[in-house]
């Protein structure tokens, strides 16, 4: 068995020499044929970062409609949903009590003015006869006499003071509205008893202009307190800050604003600050608005000043792996790779890119599946394609959301196509 293992092994060892010296040339690969791709050269715009967020619409003014005094309910003298003025009768307490308060104390009034001018003209007696008899009248009775006349005017005062209150009570029991607006249902019905301070009878809010409130994430805070410190933007408190808005039937963003408030601090456990804009709210010639309170909203927010960048078709822009990028042909006609970062995408169904294009850079557009870096490509260049119909303005529907939950940012965003 061992001479037999001798004999083969320098067979094997010469079989395997051979198999290794005689590999074909064959397998080296051949030259590349080119590739005839499209191309396009990025259109350049002027365009503005900004983000989205959801916001709720409230009112500038909104009052609660209490009495002022308990009683029964009388009247309800307004229409419900209807537009009310300043001023204007809403509910009536019935008066009659307070009337009869009012009543009694005017006569307690009359009373102690006459008390009064009763001890003032015998104080009055009493001091000129001590003038004319300095023992005819004591200094302990003319200090009495004079004390009831301070006692009197005292009274006088007393009763002047709950007469006028009776007088406000009275004024009460017509309820009016503080401000202009919209007033709201009956809360409750005539012949109720109405509580002071405490029965809700209705509601009135204002109608233009309009807040909106919403919440901005940190970061998105920092980028544009970065951009006010630096001059880029105006303060919020300045009411020069632009910012749109939509409602949730809105493709677009057709309301205009101004950010008029931005709270003084950070709610620690969301990691956002409640901002306000505030819109005009105009009416029609029916006198109807868009805008009413309680609304969501979808909120435009610009970040820093416009610039210059490119854009790039949406079928042009690739993603692996969660890395965006283009392929590009160079001016030695190989193809490139290219990573870049994304911005938003505008109405036209094109993506904005923030970094790594620039303006005369060659995209590829059509042909993207037989594009291989380092490749050879035969070009074909062309306008960069825009979209037939106009796209949301938000982003893909697959970007990623960037700080608070109803933030949505339009320049983080990329699209989830692969090559």
């Amino acid at each position: 068995m061992q001479r037999r293992l001798a004999q083969c092994v320098p067979a094997l060892v010469s079989l395997t020499v051979a198999t290794i010296g005689c590999r074909p040339a064959a397998l080296e690969l051949p030259a590349s044929e080119p590739v005839t791709l499209t191309v396009s050269r990025p259109i350049v715009r002027e365009v503005t970062e900004y983000r989205v967020f959801t916001g709720t619409t409230a009112a500038v003014e909104s009052v609660d409609i209490q009495s002022r005094v308990t009683g029964y309910l009388d009247k309800l003298p307004f229409a419900e949903g209807s537009r009310v003025k300043a001023g204007q009768l809403l509910a009536e307490i019935d008066p009659r009590p307070y009337q009869a308060k009012l009543d009694a104390a005017q006569g307690e009034v009359a009373l102690n003015e006459a008390q009064l001018n009763l001890a003032q003209k015998e104080n009055d007696r009493a001091k000129a006869i001590r003038a004319e008899n300095a023992g005819a009248i004591s200094q302990q009775e003319l200090d009495t006499r004079e004390a009831k006349v301070e006692e009197a005017l005292a009274a006088v005062q007393s009763s002047k003071a709950n007469l006028e209150q009776y007088q406000l009570d009275l004024a009460f029991t017509k309820v009016r509205s503080p401000i202009d607006g919209r007033v709201s249902r009956y809360y409750l019905t005539v012949g109720n008893l109405v509580t002071q301070n405490q029965t809700l009878i209705t509601t009135v809010v204002s109608q233009a202009p309009i807040y909106i409130y919403f919440d901005v994430d940190e970061p998105t805070m920092l980028q544009v307190m970065r951009s006010m410190y630096a001059g880029e933007m105006p303060p919020a408190r300045s009411g020069e800050l632009p910012v749109m808005a939509g409602l949730q039937d809105d493709q677009a963003f057709p309301l205009e604003g101004t950010i008029d408030f931005a709270n003084n601090v950070v709610d620690s456990s969301t990691g956002t600050i409640i901002v306000r804009g505030q819109f005009a709210n105009p009416a029609n010639d029916a006198g109807v608005r868009m805008l009413i309170p309680g609304m969501f909203a979808r909120v435009k927010l610009p970040i820093g000043q416009p610039r210059k960048l490119p854009l790039v078709a949406e079928k042009a822009v690739m993603n692996d792996q969660g890395q965006t990028f283009l392929y590009l042909v160079g001016q030695d006609d190989k193809v490139e790779y290219r990573r870049v970062e994304l911005g938003r995408m505008t109405g036209d169904g094109l993506w904005v890119v923030k970094k790594g294009l620039a303006p005369d850079d060659r995209v590829v557009v059509s042909g993207i599946q037989f594009a291989k870096p380092g490749a050879n490509a035969t070009v074909q260049e062309a306008p960069m394609p825009t979209a037939a119909t106009a796209k949301s303005p938000n982003g893909p529907t697959s970007g990623g959301q960037q700080g608070a939950t109803n933030a949505q940012s339009t320049s983080d965003s990329s699209p989830a196509k692969t090559p």
